[in-house]
């Protein structure tokens, strides 16, 4: 890492909003009474980072699918269903200051489409940009990223080398 200051779960409830966070966390709580509350935390925390990461570089990660689990899509449906609130995210507190459209593709029809180099080149590209902004991956963050888990959990690519992957061009 470079050094520079990365943003913490803290600042990413700021830029959501505490009311909205606390209601967001409330309601995939009681959606799934047996999860631990840092759990929905986390997921509610790893829906935002993916958030700030598309508004922040939307040059290098416009149009790609990011995988992320089904949990966080859910929390981004979700916001989204806040209209007022998710314009404002979006448009005022996230750092590119736009709209951010939705789309949900499951990752096995992604897969089945662009190829496996692509699929590798994409995840190449976004997550040093994750470790950039928020730091490396911790082990509370492999329930939430698919590529991430499987390159740590299949591949056996540890944490720390997963962070000091150098980002690749945009093609």
């Amino acid at each position: 890492m470079n050094g520079a200051r990365t943003l913490s779960a803290d600042d990413l409830t700021l830029i959501l909003g505490k009311g909205l966070h606390v209601e967001v966390v409330r309601h995939f709580q009681d959606k799934a009474p047996g999860a631990p509350p840092a759990f929905v935390e986390r997921q509610v925390t790893e829906c935002l980072r993916y958030l700030y990461l598309v508004s922040r570089y939307p040059e290098r990660l416009g149009g790609l699918f990011l995988p992320v689990e089904q949990d966080i899509d859910e929390i981004w449906h979700f916001l989204i269903l806040q209209t007022r609130e998710y314009r404002a995210l979006c448009e005022e507190r996230l750092p590119g200051r736009f709209f951010i459209h939705h789309r949900s593709v499951a990752y096995e029809d992604y897969q089945e489409g662009p190829g496996r180099e692509q699929v590798l080149e994409e995840a190449l590209r976004w997550i040093p940009l994750y470790c950039r902004e928020f730091g490396p991956f911790d082990a509370g963050a492999l329930p939430h990223w698919t590529m991430v888990r499987f390159l740590h959990e299949r591949i056996l690519i540890s944490l720390a080398d997963i962070a000091d992957l150098k980002p690749v061009p945009a093609v």
